[in-house]
Protein backbone atom coordinates (compact mmCIF):
# COMPACT_ATOMS: atom_id res chain seq x y z
CA UNK A 1 0.00 0.00 0.00
CA UNK A 2 1.10 3.53 -0.41
CA UNK A 3 2.70 5.08 3.10
CA UNK A 4 -0.44 7.81 2.67
CA UNK A 5 -3.31 5.49 3.05
CA UNK A 6 -5.31 6.16 6.11
CA UNK A 7 -4.51 2.99 8.04
CA UNK A 8 -6.43 1.21 11.24
CA UNK A 9 -4.41 -1.02 13.18
CA UNK A 10 -6.13 -3.98 14.44
CA UNK A 11 -4.12 -5.78 17.84
CA UNK A 12 -5.52 -9.38 17.48
CA UNK A 13 -5.21 -11.19 20.99
CA UNK A 14 -7.01 -14.37 19.65
CA UNK A 15 -10.77 -13.39 19.02
CA UNK A 16 -12.29 -15.29 17.10
CA UNK A 17 -14.06 -12.71 15.39
CA UNK A 18 -10.56 -10.37 14.27
CA UNK A 19 -10.69 -11.17 10.70
CA UNK A 20 -14.79 -10.05 11.27
CA UNK A 21 -13.46 -6.59 12.85
CA UNK A 22 -10.98 -6.12 9.68
CA UNK A 23 -13.88 -6.83 7.05
CA UNK A 24 -16.07 -4.14 9.18
CA UNK A 25 -13.44 -1.74 8.50
CA UNK A 26 -12.56 -2.86 5.15
CA UNK A 27 -16.32 -2.66 3.81
CA UNK A 28 -16.61 0.76 5.51
CA UNK A 29 -13.72 1.72 2.52
CA UNK A 30 -10.51 2.23 5.61
CA UNK A 31 -7.64 0.11 5.45
CA UNK A 32 -6.48 -1.79 7.88
CA UNK A 33 -4.37 -4.67 8.72
CA UNK A 34 -4.29 -7.38 11.95
CA UNK A 35 -1.23 -7.54 13.83
CA UNK A 36 -0.13 -10.01 16.68
CA UNK A 37 -0.78 -8.50 20.42
CA UNK A 38 2.49 -7.85 20.79
CA UNK A 39 3.59 -6.15 17.85
CA UNK A 40 6.51 -3.02 18.02
CA UNK A 41 4.59 0.46 17.78
CA UNK A 42 7.72 1.45 16.16
CA UNK A 43 6.46 -0.60 13.27
CA UNK A 44 3.40 1.72 12.72
CA UNK A 45 5.18 4.66 12.65
CA UNK A 46 5.82 4.92 8.77
CA UNK A 47 2.10 4.38 7.96
CA UNK A 48 -0.54 7.22 8.30
CA UNK A 49 -2.17 6.03 11.43
CA UNK A 50 -5.32 7.08 12.68
CA UNK A 51 -6.51 4.72 14.85
CA UNK A 52 -6.18 1.65 16.79
CA UNK A 53 -8.64 -1.65 17.48
CA UNK A 54 -7.56 -4.05 20.44
CA UNK A 55 -9.55 -7.13 19.66
CA UNK A 56 -11.05 -9.68 22.23
CA UNK A 57 -9.66 -12.62 23.21
CA UNK A 58 -10.43 -16.21 25.49
CA UNK A 59 -7.59 -14.80 27.86
CA UNK A 60 -8.24 -13.42 31.51
CA UNK A 61 -6.95 -10.46 32.11
CA UNK A 62 -5.44 -11.43 35.36
CA UNK A 63 -3.71 -14.68 34.13
CA UNK A 64 -0.48 -15.30 33.91
CA UNK A 65 0.99 -15.54 30.62
CA UNK A 66 -2.01 -13.74 29.31
CA UNK A 67 -1.43 -11.67 26.17
CA UNK A 68 -0.74 -7.39 26.89
CA UNK A 69 0.56 -5.19 24.64
CA UNK A 70 3.63 -2.41 24.34
CA UNK A 71 2.49 0.31 26.65
CA UNK A 72 4.06 2.49 24.14
CA UNK A 73 0.72 1.63 21.83
CA UNK A 74 -1.66 4.33 23.94
CA UNK A 75 1.22 7.09 23.18
CA UNK A 76 0.42 7.15 19.59
CA UNK A 77 -2.11 10.01 20.12
CA UNK A 78 -4.76 8.33 18.34
CA UNK A 79 -8.40 6.98 18.63
CA UNK A 80 -8.59 3.41 20.20
CA UNK A 81 -11.48 0.78 20.31
CA UNK A 82 -11.47 -2.20 23.24
CA UNK A 83 -13.53 -4.76 22.09
CA UNK A 84 -14.37 -6.98 24.64
CA UNK A 85 -10.84 -8.60 26.24
CA UNK A 86 -9.82 -5.28 24.59
CA UNK A 87 -11.59 -3.35 26.91
CA UNK A 88 -11.02 -5.27 30.20
CA UNK A 89 -6.98 -4.98 29.17
CA UNK A 90 -7.70 -0.82 29.01
CA UNK A 91 -8.88 -1.47 32.59
CA UNK A 92 -6.20 -3.70 34.16
CA UNK A 93 -3.39 -1.48 33.04
CA UNK A 94 -4.37 1.55 34.24
CA UNK A 95 -5.91 0.82 36.99
CA UNK A 96 -9.35 -0.10 36.95
CA UNK A 97 -10.89 -2.94 38.47
CA UNK A 98 -11.46 -6.25 36.54
CA UNK A 99 -13.52 -9.22 37.69
CA UNK A 100 -14.39 -12.98 36.98
CA UNK A 101 -18.29 -13.48 35.94
CA UNK A 102 -20.29 -15.19 38.10
CA UNK A 103 -21.91 -17.02 35.21
CA UNK A 104 -20.02 -16.49 31.78
CA UNK A 105 -22.53 -14.28 29.57
CA UNK A 106 -22.89 -15.24 26.02
CA UNK A 107 -25.57 -14.44 23.49
CA UNK A 108 -27.51 -11.48 23.22
CA UNK A 109 -27.94 -8.60 25.80
CA UNK A 110 -29.70 -5.23 26.05
CA UNK A 111 -27.92 -2.06 26.93
CA UNK A 112 -29.12 1.12 27.83
CA UNK A 113 -26.99 4.07 26.31
CA UNK A 114 -26.34 6.75 28.82
CA UNK A 115 -24.40 9.25 26.17
CA UNK A 116 -25.81 9.55 22.73
CA UNK A 117 -22.70 10.74 21.12
CA UNK A 118 -19.04 9.41 19.58
CA UNK A 119 -19.65 5.76 19.36
CA UNK A 120 -23.44 5.58 19.91
CA UNK A 121 -23.93 8.84 18.20
CA UNK A 122 -27.62 8.08 16.24
CA UNK A 123 -28.84 5.54 18.43
CA UNK A 124 -31.45 5.24 20.74
CA UNK A 125 -31.75 4.21 24.67
CA UNK A 126 -31.75 0.66 24.31
CA UNK A 127 -30.04 -1.55 21.82
CA UNK A 128 -29.43 -5.29 21.60
CA UNK A 129 -25.59 -6.26 21.46
CA UNK A 130 -23.92 -9.61 21.28
CA UNK A 131 -21.98 -10.41 24.55
CA UNK A 132 -19.02 -13.45 24.83
CA UNK A 133 -17.65 -12.80 28.23
CA UNK A 134 -16.98 -14.55 31.18
CA UNK A 135 -14.98 -11.50 33.18
CA UNK A 136 -16.15 -7.67 33.12
CA UNK A 137 -15.02 -4.53 34.63
CA UNK A 138 -16.20 -3.23 38.00
CA UNK A 139 -14.23 -0.22 38.57
CA UNK A 140 -13.14 1.79 35.29
CA UNK A 141 -9.40 3.42 35.51
CA UNK A 142 -9.55 7.34 36.18
CA UNK A 143 -10.45 9.87 33.43
CA UNK A 144 -13.13 7.19 31.71
CA UNK A 145 -16.60 7.35 32.52
CA UNK A 146 -19.48 5.11 31.35
CA UNK A 147 -21.30 5.46 28.56
CA UNK A 148 -23.46 2.08 28.51
CA UNK A 149 -24.50 -0.42 30.96
CA UNK A 150 -26.50 -3.73 30.67
CA UNK A 151 -28.80 -5.67 33.50
CA UNK A 152 -25.92 -7.94 34.50
CA UNK A 153 -22.57 -5.59 33.84
CA UNK A 154 -21.88 -1.70 35.34
CA UNK A 155 -19.77 -1.03 32.51
CA UNK A 156 -21.07 -2.50 28.67
CA UNK A 157 -19.31 0.47 27.07
CA UNK A 158 -16.83 3.02 28.60
CA UNK A 159 -14.36 6.19 27.12
CA UNK A 160 -11.71 8.53 28.30
CA UNK A 161 -12.40 11.99 26.40
CA UNK A 162 -9.24 13.48 26.97
CA UNK A 163 -7.20 10.64 25.48
CA UNK A 164 -9.99 9.28 22.86
CA UNK A 165 -9.78 5.86 23.69
CA UNK A 166 -12.99 3.78 24.21
CA UNK A 167 -13.96 0.74 25.12
CA UNK A 168 -17.28 -1.79 24.66
CA UNK A 169 -17.69 -5.28 26.25
CA UNK A 170 -19.95 -6.57 23.47
CA UNK A 171 -19.14 -6.98 20.14
CA UNK A 172 -20.14 -4.46 17.77
CA UNK A 173 -18.15 -6.51 14.66
CA UNK A 174 -20.86 -9.37 14.19
CA UNK A 175 -24.34 -9.49 12.91
CA UNK A 176 -26.21 -10.33 16.33
CA UNK A 177 -25.32 -6.76 17.12
CA UNK A 178 -28.15 -4.66 15.85
CA UNK A 179 -26.03 -2.22 13.62
CA UNK A 180 -22.77 -2.62 14.79
CA UNK A 181 -21.48 -1.27 11.82
CA UNK A 182 -22.80 1.75 12.59
CA UNK A 183 -20.42 1.86 15.94
CA UNK A 184 -17.61 1.06 13.76
CA UNK A 185 -18.68 3.47 11.56
CA UNK A 186 -18.44 6.33 14.39
CA UNK A 187 -15.11 5.22 15.61
CA UNK A 188 -13.81 5.82 11.94
CA UNK A 189 -15.27 8.51 11.16
CA UNK A 190 -16.51 10.63 13.79
CA UNK A 191 -13.37 9.43 16.23
CA UNK A 192 -10.69 8.65 14.02
CA UNK A 193 -11.83 10.89 10.81
CA UNK A 194 -11.46 8.78 8.05
CA UNK A 195 -12.14 9.97 4.67
CA UNK A 196 -13.34 6.27 3.29
CA UNK A 197 -11.53 6.39 0.29
CA UNK A 198 -9.66 2.80 0.42
CA UNK A 199 -11.77 1.60 -3.08
CA UNK A 200 -10.72 -1.34 -5.33
CA UNK A 201 -10.29 1.56 -7.64
CA UNK A 202 -7.74 3.17 -5.21
CA UNK A 203 -6.52 -0.36 -4.44
CA UNK A 204 -5.78 -1.57 -8.25
CA UNK A 205 -3.88 2.13 -9.10
CA UNK A 206 -1.72 2.02 -6.01
CA UNK A 207 -0.80 -1.17 -6.11
CA UNK A 208 -0.01 -1.03 -10.33
CA UNK A 209 2.52 2.10 -9.37
CA UNK A 210 3.95 -0.04 -6.50
CA UNK A 211 4.23 -2.98 -8.99
CA UNK A 212 6.34 -0.52 -11.88
CA UNK A 213 8.12 1.54 -9.29
CA UNK A 214 9.49 -2.30 -7.93
CA UNK A 215 9.84 -3.94 -11.57
CA UNK A 216 11.57 -1.50 -13.24
CA UNK A 217 12.25 -3.30 -16.81
CA UNK A 218 12.90 -6.51 -15.24
CA UNK A 219 10.69 -9.72 -16.12
CA UNK A 220 7.80 -11.34 -13.86
CA UNK A 221 6.49 -15.24 -13.91
CA UNK A 222 2.78 -16.75 -12.83
CA UNK A 223 1.69 -19.94 -12.46
CA UNK A 224 -1.86 -19.43 -13.64
CA UNK A 225 -4.25 -21.77 -12.05
CA UNK A 226 -7.90 -20.25 -13.28
CA UNK A 227 -8.98 -19.66 -9.95
CA UNK A 228 -10.13 -16.56 -8.80
CA UNK A 229 -6.87 -15.35 -6.93
CA UNK A 230 -4.45 -16.47 -9.28
CA UNK A 231 -6.79 -14.80 -12.73
CA UNK A 232 -7.22 -11.44 -10.21
CA UNK A 233 -3.01 -11.19 -9.60
CA UNK A 234 -2.72 -12.18 -13.47
CA UNK A 235 -5.20 -9.39 -14.90
CA UNK A 236 -3.79 -6.63 -11.95
CA UNK A 237 0.42 -7.09 -12.44
CA UNK A 238 -0.35 -7.91 -16.44
CA UNK A 239 -2.28 -4.27 -16.24
CA UNK A 240 1.16 -2.82 -14.61
CA UNK A 241 3.65 -4.58 -16.99
CA UNK A 242 2.12 -5.83 -19.98
CA UNK A 243 4.81 -8.01 -22.27
CA UNK A 244 6.85 -7.95 -18.77
CA UNK A 245 4.84 -10.52 -17.11
CA UNK A 246 4.65 -14.25 -18.35
CA UNK A 247 1.90 -16.68 -17.28
CA UNK A 248 1.93 -20.09 -17.37
CA UNK A 249 -0.62 -22.06 -17.24
CA UNK A 250 0.01 -25.83 -16.67
CA UNK A 251 -2.46 -28.68 -17.67
CA UNK A 252 -1.69 -31.35 -15.08
CA UNK A 253 -4.65 -33.89 -16.71
CA UNK A 254 -6.03 -33.29 -13.48
CA UNK A 255 -8.32 -30.64 -14.08
CA UNK A 256 -12.41 -30.37 -14.62
CA UNK A 257 -13.59 -31.32 -18.28
CA UNK A 258 -13.03 -28.60 -20.64
CA UNK A 259 -10.82 -26.18 -17.81
CA UNK A 260 -8.26 -25.74 -19.78
CA UNK A 261 -10.01 -24.65 -23.07
CA UNK A 262 -12.61 -22.15 -20.21
CA UNK A 263 -9.04 -20.45 -19.39
CA UNK A 264 -8.05 -19.44 -22.86
CA UNK A 265 -11.37 -18.06 -23.51
CA UNK A 266 -11.57 -16.12 -20.26
CA UNK A 267 -8.20 -14.37 -20.91
CA UNK A 268 -8.92 -13.75 -24.94
CA UNK A 269 -9.75 -10.10 -24.23
CA UNK A 270 -6.69 -8.97 -22.06
CA UNK A 271 -3.62 -9.01 -24.18
CA UNK A 272 -1.70 -11.35 -22.01
CA UNK A 273 1.02 -13.38 -22.39
CA UNK A 274 0.25 -16.46 -21.04
CA UNK A 275 1.68 -20.15 -22.34
CA UNK A 276 -0.21 -22.86 -22.02
CA UNK A 277 1.29 -26.48 -20.92
CA UNK A 278 0.07 -29.77 -21.64
CA UNK A 279 1.88 -32.00 -19.52
CA UNK A 280 -0.71 -34.60 -18.66
CA UNK A 281 1.11 -37.44 -19.70
CA UNK A 282 4.19 -36.71 -17.46
CA UNK A 283 1.50 -36.60 -14.22
CA UNK A 284 -0.05 -39.54 -15.10
CA UNK A 285 2.50 -41.67 -15.82
CA UNK A 286 4.24 -40.34 -12.84
CA UNK A 287 0.93 -41.34 -10.02
CA UNK A 288 0.46 -44.82 -12.21
CA UNK A 289 -0.35 -46.96 -9.07
CA UNK A 290 -0.08 -44.73 -6.04
CA UNK A 291 -2.95 -45.21 -3.44
CA UNK A 292 -1.39 -42.80 -0.83
CA UNK A 293 -3.07 -38.88 -1.08
CA UNK A 294 0.14 -37.36 0.77
CA UNK A 295 2.37 -39.29 -1.95
CA UNK A 296 0.20 -37.99 -4.68
CA UNK A 297 -0.03 -34.57 -3.32
CA UNK A 298 4.27 -35.52 -2.87
CA UNK A 299 4.45 -36.63 -6.56
CA UNK A 300 1.76 -33.61 -8.62
CA UNK A 301 4.50 -30.53 -6.22
CA UNK A 302 7.97 -32.10 -7.51
CA UNK A 303 6.31 -32.69 -11.26
CA UNK A 304 4.50 -29.30 -10.94
CA UNK A 305 7.73 -27.39 -10.31
CA UNK A 306 9.69 -29.14 -12.99
CA UNK A 307 7.33 -28.61 -15.40
CA UNK A 308 7.06 -24.96 -14.30
CA UNK A 309 10.75 -24.40 -14.28
CA UNK A 310 10.98 -25.52 -17.57
CA UNK A 311 8.90 -23.08 -19.22
CA UNK A 312 9.91 -20.31 -16.87
CA UNK A 313 13.86 -21.06 -18.07
CA UNK A 314 12.79 -20.60 -21.55
CA UNK A 315 11.42 -16.80 -21.42
CA UNK A 316 14.87 -15.89 -20.18
CA UNK A 317 16.01 -13.95 -17.11
CA UNK A 318 13.81 -13.51 -14.78
CA UNK A 319 14.15 -12.05 -11.56
CA UNK A 320 10.37 -11.77 -9.78
CA UNK A 321 7.46 -14.74 -9.71
CA UNK A 322 4.27 -13.07 -8.48
CA UNK A 323 1.55 -15.11 -6.86
CA UNK A 324 -2.04 -15.17 -5.48
CA UNK A 325 -1.42 -14.96 -1.58
CA UNK A 326 -4.43 -13.97 0.24
CA UNK A 327 -4.45 -12.06 3.74
CA UNK A 328 -6.03 -15.23 5.70
CA UNK A 329 -2.61 -16.45 4.55
CA UNK A 330 -0.53 -13.83 5.72
CA UNK A 331 -2.81 -13.58 9.17
CA UNK A 332 -2.27 -17.42 9.99
CA UNK A 333 1.30 -16.92 10.66
CA UNK A 334 1.21 -13.89 12.14
CA UNK A 335 -1.32 -14.59 14.29
CA UNK A 336 -1.86 -14.36 18.21
CA UNK A 337 0.00 -17.94 18.50
CA UNK A 338 2.52 -15.84 17.40
CA UNK A 339 4.97 -14.98 14.87
CA UNK A 340 5.85 -17.45 11.90
CA UNK A 341 8.00 -17.58 9.14
CA UNK A 342 6.43 -21.03 8.08
CA UNK A 343 4.94 -20.47 4.34
CA UNK A 344 2.32 -23.25 3.73
CA UNK A 345 3.18 -24.97 0.16
CA UNK A 346 -0.38 -24.03 -1.02
CA UNK A 347 0.37 -20.34 -0.53
CA UNK A 348 2.47 -19.95 -2.87
CA UNK A 349 3.10 -21.34 -6.55
CA UNK A 350 3.30 -25.24 -5.93
CA UNK A 351 5.79 -24.66 -3.41
CA UNK A 352 8.39 -23.37 -5.92
CA UNK A 353 12.17 -24.14 -4.69
CA UNK A 354 14.12 -21.56 -2.96
CA UNK A 355 17.03 -21.94 -6.07
CA UNK A 356 14.94 -20.46 -8.43
CA UNK A 357 15.84 -17.44 -6.15
CA UNK A 358 13.25 -15.38 -7.51
CA UNK A 359 11.64 -12.08 -5.60
CA UNK A 360 8.11 -12.58 -4.36
CA UNK A 361 5.29 -10.16 -5.48
CA UNK A 362 2.28 -10.56 -4.04
CA UNK A 363 0.12 -7.95 -4.71
CA UNK A 364 -3.09 -9.60 -2.98
CA UNK A 365 -1.68 -10.01 0.56
CA UNK A 366 -3.94 -7.34 1.87
CA UNK A 367 -7.03 -8.93 0.71
CA UNK A 368 -9.79 -10.84 1.73
CA UNK A 369 -11.20 -13.28 -0.74
CA UNK A 370 -14.59 -11.16 -1.52
CA UNK A 371 -12.18 -8.02 -1.79
CA UNK A 372 -10.58 -9.68 -4.13
CA UNK A 373 -13.75 -11.20 -6.37
CA UNK A 374 -14.29 -7.02 -6.27
CA UNK A 375 -11.26 -6.17 -7.39
CA UNK A 376 -11.18 -8.55 -10.24
CA UNK A 377 -14.73 -7.14 -11.00
CA UNK A 378 -13.29 -3.96 -11.24
CA UNK A 379 -10.62 -5.04 -13.58
CA UNK A 380 -13.39 -6.43 -15.81
CA UNK A 381 -13.03 -10.45 -15.45
CA UNK A 382 -15.83 -12.64 -16.14
CA UNK A 383 -18.05 -13.75 -13.63
CA UNK A 384 -17.22 -17.21 -14.39
CA UNK A 385 -13.61 -16.59 -13.30
CA UNK A 386 -14.68 -14.34 -10.21
CA UNK A 387 -17.42 -17.19 -8.96
CA UNK A 388 -15.71 -19.63 -9.48
CA UNK A 389 -15.51 -22.26 -6.28
CA UNK A 390 -12.30 -23.34 -4.42
CA UNK A 391 -10.42 -25.93 -6.75
CA UNK A 392 -7.69 -28.07 -4.84
CA UNK A 393 -4.10 -27.80 -5.90
CA UNK A 394 -3.78 -31.19 -6.65
CA UNK A 395 -7.03 -31.07 -8.58
CA UNK A 396 -8.98 -33.95 -9.19
CA UNK A 397 -6.42 -36.48 -7.74
CA UNK A 398 -7.65 -35.80 -4.21
CA UNK A 399 -10.98 -36.51 -5.48
CA UNK A 400 -10.23 -39.88 -6.97
CA UNK A 401 -9.71 -42.07 -3.76
CA UNK A 402 -7.44 -44.68 -4.88
CA UNK A 403 -5.56 -45.23 -7.93
CA UNK A 404 -5.36 -42.39 -10.73
CA UNK A 405 -6.15 -43.64 -14.37
CA UNK A 406 -7.05 -42.11 -17.28
CA UNK A 407 -10.13 -43.95 -17.18
CA UNK A 408 -11.07 -43.17 -13.60
CA UNK A 409 -10.61 -39.28 -14.44
CA UNK A 410 -12.53 -39.06 -17.57
CA UNK A 411 -15.97 -40.76 -15.15
CA UNK A 412 -14.97 -38.06 -12.53
CA UNK A 413 -15.04 -35.45 -15.24
CA UNK A 414 -18.20 -36.75 -16.62
CA UNK A 415 -19.97 -36.63 -13.31
CA UNK A 416 -18.92 -33.81 -11.81
CA UNK A 417 -19.35 -31.36 -15.13
CA UNK A 418 -23.82 -32.91 -14.74
CA UNK A 419 -23.37 -31.55 -11.14
CA UNK A 420 -21.79 -28.30 -11.47
CA UNK A 421 -24.66 -27.83 -14.51
CA UNK A 422 -27.44 -28.43 -12.44
CA UNK A 423 -26.20 -26.42 -9.66
CA UNK A 424 -25.48 -23.88 -12.15
CA UNK A 425 -29.26 -24.14 -13.81
CA UNK A 426 -31.61 -24.19 -10.47
CA UNK A 427 -29.73 -21.05 -9.35
CA UNK A 428 -27.88 -22.98 -6.17
CA UNK A 429 -24.40 -22.76 -7.46
CA UNK A 430 -23.46 -19.23 -6.04
CA UNK A 431 -25.41 -20.27 -2.87
CA UNK A 432 -22.91 -22.93 -1.98
CA UNK A 433 -19.13 -22.42 -1.17
CA UNK A 434 -17.65 -25.57 -2.71
CA UNK A 435 -19.53 -28.60 -4.44
CA UNK A 436 -17.49 -31.26 -6.53
CA UNK A 437 -17.80 -35.00 -6.78
CA UNK A 438 -15.52 -37.76 -5.20
CA UNK A 439 -14.93 -41.09 -7.10
CA UNK A 440 -15.03 -43.72 -4.05
CA UNK A 441 -12.56 -47.02 -4.62
CA UNK A 442 -15.13 -49.33 -4.32
CA UNK A 443 -17.41 -51.03 -6.45
CA UNK A 444 -21.53 -51.77 -6.21
CA UNK A 445 -24.50 -53.98 -7.24
CA UNK A 446 -26.56 -52.86 -9.33
CA UNK A 447 -29.59 -53.41 -11.88
CA UNK A 448 -29.82 -51.84 -15.46
CA UNK A 449 -31.74 -53.47 -17.98
CA UNK A 450 -32.75 -56.07 -16.27
CA UNK A 451 -29.26 -56.91 -16.29
CA UNK A 452 -26.91 -57.18 -12.81
CA UNK A 453 -23.50 -54.17 -12.69
CA UNK A 454 -21.09 -53.89 -10.45
CA UNK A 455 -20.20 -50.35 -10.92
CA UNK A 456 -18.31 -47.33 -9.51
CA UNK A 457 -20.18 -45.30 -6.86
CA UNK A 458 -19.68 -41.14 -6.86
CA UNK A 459 -20.48 -39.08 -3.94
CA UNK A 460 -21.38 -35.91 -3.98
CA UNK A 461 -20.30 -32.80 -1.45
CA UNK A 462 -21.77 -29.60 -1.59
CA UNK A 463 -20.66 -26.93 1.67
CA UNK A 464 -22.10 -23.88 3.15
CA UNK A 465 -18.90 -22.01 4.55
CA UNK A 466 -18.20 -18.19 5.18
CA UNK A 467 -14.14 -18.65 4.63
CA UNK A 468 -13.80 -22.90 4.46
CA UNK A 469 -12.63 -22.64 7.83
CA UNK A 470 -15.73 -24.35 9.01
CA UNK A 471 -18.42 -25.93 6.64
CA UNK A 472 -21.86 -27.10 7.19
CA UNK A 473 -23.35 -29.18 4.09
CA UNK A 474 -25.76 -27.79 1.97
CA UNK A 475 -29.27 -29.00 2.31
CA UNK A 476 -29.80 -29.01 -1.44
CA UNK A 477 -33.39 -29.59 -2.13
CA UNK A 478 -33.94 -33.50 -2.47
CA UNK A 479 -35.85 -32.72 -5.96
CA UNK A 480 -32.23 -31.30 -7.22
CA UNK A 481 -30.20 -34.34 -5.63
CA UNK A 482 -32.83 -37.03 -7.28
CA UNK A 483 -32.32 -35.32 -10.86
CA UNK A 484 -28.09 -35.42 -10.25
CA UNK A 485 -28.21 -38.52 -9.66
CA UNK A 486 -30.63 -39.90 -12.15
CA UNK A 487 -28.66 -38.04 -14.66
CA UNK A 488 -25.42 -39.25 -13.41
CA UNK A 489 -26.18 -42.71 -13.57
CA UNK A 490 -27.85 -42.86 -16.79
CA UNK A 491 -25.02 -40.56 -18.58
CA UNK A 492 -21.69 -41.33 -16.97
CA UNK A 493 -21.13 -45.05 -18.05
CA UNK A 494 -19.71 -46.48 -14.63
CA UNK A 495 -21.43 -45.21 -12.26
CA UNK A 496 -24.26 -46.96 -10.46
CA UNK A 497 -24.64 -45.35 -7.32
CA UNK A 498 -24.61 -41.56 -6.46
CA UNK A 499 -24.38 -41.32 -2.37
CA UNK A 500 -24.69 -37.45 -0.72
CA UNK A 501 -22.03 -36.41 2.04
CA UNK A 502 -23.92 -34.44 4.84
CA UNK A 503 -20.92 -34.14 7.08
CA UNK A 504 -19.85 -30.88 8.69
CA UNK A 505 -16.30 -29.44 8.80
CA UNK A 506 -15.09 -30.19 11.38
CA UNK A 507 -14.92 -33.44 12.44
CA UNK A 508 -14.82 -33.89 8.84
CA UNK A 509 -13.02 -31.64 6.02
CA UNK A 510 -14.55 -30.19 2.87
CA UNK A 511 -12.36 -32.79 0.79
CA UNK A 512 -12.29 -36.27 1.31
CA UNK A 513 -7.90 -36.50 0.80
Amino acid sequence: MLKKEETIIILDFGSQYTQLIARRVRESKVYCEILPFNADPDSFKDKNLKGIILSGGPSNVFDEGAPICDKRVFDLNVPILGICYGLQLLAFLFGGKVERSKSREYGKAIIKIEEHKDLFRGFKRKLQVWMSHGDFVSKLPRGYRKLASSENIPFAAVKNPKKKIFGVQFHPEVAHTQNGIKIIQNFLYDICECHGEWTPKSFIDSTVKEIKSRVGKEKVVLGLSGGVDSSVCAVLVNKALGRQLSCIFVDNGLLRKNEAQQVKEAFKDFDMNIVFVDASEKFLSRLKGIIDPEEKRRIIGRTFIEVFEEEANKIGEVKFLAQGTLYPDVIESTSFKGPSATIKTHHNVGGLPAEMNLQLIEPLRELFKDEVRRIGKELKLPNNILGRHPFPGPGLAVRILGEITKERLDILKEADDIFIQELKSSKYYQKVWQAFCVLLPVQSVGVMGDERTYENVVALRAVTSLDGMTADWAHLPYGLVGKISNRIINEVKGINRVVYDISSKPPATIEWE
